[in-house]
């Protein structure tokens, strides 16, 4: 489902735009998220809009890039752009992500924050296994380190709670790590509410990635739970489907009254959603990376917002 649903949102990015950098408070909508920036974890500046870098990889997610100059390209212009949260995992490729995002990027600039993954193995294409194991998530943070050439990971986040493995074992490895000072801050993907109040008893939790969108929200308690803790909150397939939407819906009325793409609006919505989102999007065209930044200038009415808000549960 994870793989899926992401590869599904990947192929949904729209072209175009305008060259527009980082800065604008958005308008005020029902969450009066209107901060630009959010201090993950307390202390790490990132402007709310990042970047995610799984499909800068081969097709499936799966080895290197057809034109791994374009990838080099595209997390440059990211940087360039304003983008100083970069989200990958060892499973990209595997370890491809990590590897392109070191070669384009390394020495890094000041202020870049690179959080990445572990805890998903890759057998081979479209195959994802969990394993959550002492032994190897330490093998995992060793290996991401060397390929990211950082001698501290700003965000670890463990991929999916391998169900046959305590909880206690996965993330007291994680805890080790970031006592041997390996790992600055720790997170968690794809997981419930129960799930990240049993961790936080172990270890302390900084963020949460799990799928979130218009269409999608299932993770409403987790994100409603995340603003309570002021936990960061990094939704995968940010953009949603859309497919599954009215003809004629909130989302392509707003796009065509500001002049943008139903995707830069989705992803202004979100921003708007909640002061701790922190939305990833992710592409392989720099015409989309592009627009995807522009996104955070956009500013949607109390009325827009609301009317896209309803769209939940209409796909």
């Amino acid at each position: 489902m994870f793989l899926g649903a992401t590869l599904a949102g990947g192929a949904a990015f729209l072209a175009g735009g305008s060259d527009v950098i980082f800065g604008a408070h958005a308008s005020p909508s029902p969450t009066m998220a209107t901060n630009p920036t959010w201090k993950l974890g307390g202390d790490l500046i990132v402007n709310r809009l990042g970047f995610g870098a799984m499909r800068i990889t081969g097709e499936g997610i799966w080895g290197w890039p057809t034109d791994r100059n374009n990838a080099l390209k595209i997390l440059r212009r990211a940087v360039e752009l304003g983008v100083n949260l970069i989200d990958t995992a060892d499973s990209y490729g595997p370890e491809t992500s990590e590897l392109l995002i070191a070669e384009a990027l390394h020495p890094y600039p000041a202020g870049l924050v690179i959080a990445t993954k572990g805890g998903l193995t890759r057998p081979g294409p479209g195959q994802w296994v969990p394993n959550g194991r002492s032994e190897y998530l330490k093998r995992c943070v060793e290996g991401s380190l060397k390929r990211l050439r950082l001698e501290r990971i700003d965000l670890y986040q463990l991929h999916t709670i391998d169900p046959k493995v305590p909880t206690e074992e996965s993330l007291g490895a994680l805890k080790e790590m970031q006592n041997a000072g390996k790992i600055r801050h720790l997170g968690l993907s794809n997981v419930s509410t129960a799930e990240i109040e049993r961790a936080r008893k172990i270890v302390p939790i900084m963020s949460v990635q799990n799928r979130y969108n218009i269409e999608d929200r299932e993770s409403e308690k987790v994100l409603v739970y995340c603003e309570k803790e002021n936990l960061g909150f990094l939704p995968w397939f940010p953009i949603g489907g859309g497919n599954g939407l009215p003809a004629e819906n909130a989302l392509k009325t707003a796009a065509r009254d500001h002049g943008m793409s139903a995707i830069q609006i989705a992803l202004a919505w979100l921003l708007e959603r909640s002061p701790v989102m922190l939305p990833i999007p992710g592409t392989s065209s720099i015409a989309h990376l592009k627009e995807n930044v522009a996104a955070a200038k956009i500013k949607l009415t109390s009325a827009e917002w609301k009317a896209i808000d309803a769209l939940a549960g209409q796909g």
